[in-house]
């Protein structure tokens, strides 16, 4: 008999990652979900990982912390920045977290070789997004490179494998194609700026771009918003 490969799924509790924890089971894998507590403001998107984890039928949720936080630098981590809204930045934005995506990447890879899973799933995308630096194909294959440069797997023939499975599709498509895999999009939370209960702001760049991609899926949004006009 064959056993079900196993694969860690980054599962921030947002929109993004539900749907690929939704491909990530299509695709035959046992799923764990990882949720990464990194100081960010948000917090009801973790509370939101645990019922997206549950209801997508994850194996194992973990949720490991790290405190990105001492740093600052970022409107999602520091009190001090505040979250934009209703402005399209130019460059960067100040939403984008110093170093996540590497550190949360390292964490699943760590978690991977314990468990002697050989693929990690993660919800970057190169196409709706704010412009981040590690959310770009580059980025997810030079850590696939590292990774496998620097385990113990991945010198014994067992190399890592980065799956970013959105990274080309619109919001409206990711949307479209979670809504076919099952996804509940209202256990999701999206807003970098969320009240405890998970109600959006309704005004930041992350509702915009949930908000525009139902619009344009034609698919009803089931966001609770403060703001829904913003």
């Amino acid at each position: 008999m064959t056993s079900v490969p196993r694969a860690i799924v980054l599962l921030s509790g947002g929109l993004d990652s539900a749907t690929c924890l939704a491909i990530a089971r299509e695709q035959g894998f046992e799923t764990y979900a990882l949720s990464v507590a990194y100081g960010q403001r948000h917090v009801a998107e973790l509370t939101a990982s645990k019922r997206v984890a549950a209801a997508l039928g994850a194996t194992e949720h973990r949720l490991a912390r790290v405190e990105l936080g001492q740093f600052g630098g970022s409107a999602l981590t520091d009190p001090g920045i505040a979250v934009p809204e209703d402005v399209e930045a130019d460059g960067i934005p100040v939403t984008y977290v110093p170093a996540r995506n590497t550190v949360m990447l390292s964490i699943a890879m760590a978690w991977a070789e314990v468990l002697g899973a050989r693929d990690v799933f993660v919800g970057v995308n190169a196409v709706d997004y704010s412009g981040y630096p590690d959310c770009r194909p580059a980025f997810i294959e030079a850590f696939q490179a590292m990774a496998n440069l620097a385990t113990k797997a991945g010198i014994e023939g067992h190399g890592l494998r980065i799956h970013a499975p959105l990274m080309t599709l619109s919001k409206a498509d990711i949307i479209r194609r979670g809504t076919a895999l099952g996804v509940d999009y209202g256990l999701t939370v999206s807003c970098y700026q969320a009240a405890d209960d998970g109600r959006a702001c309704g005004r930041c760049d992350a509702c915009r771009l949930r908000r525009a991609g139902f619009e344009a899926a034609g698919i009803t949004d089931p966001t609770p918003y403060l703001n829904r006009n913003g």
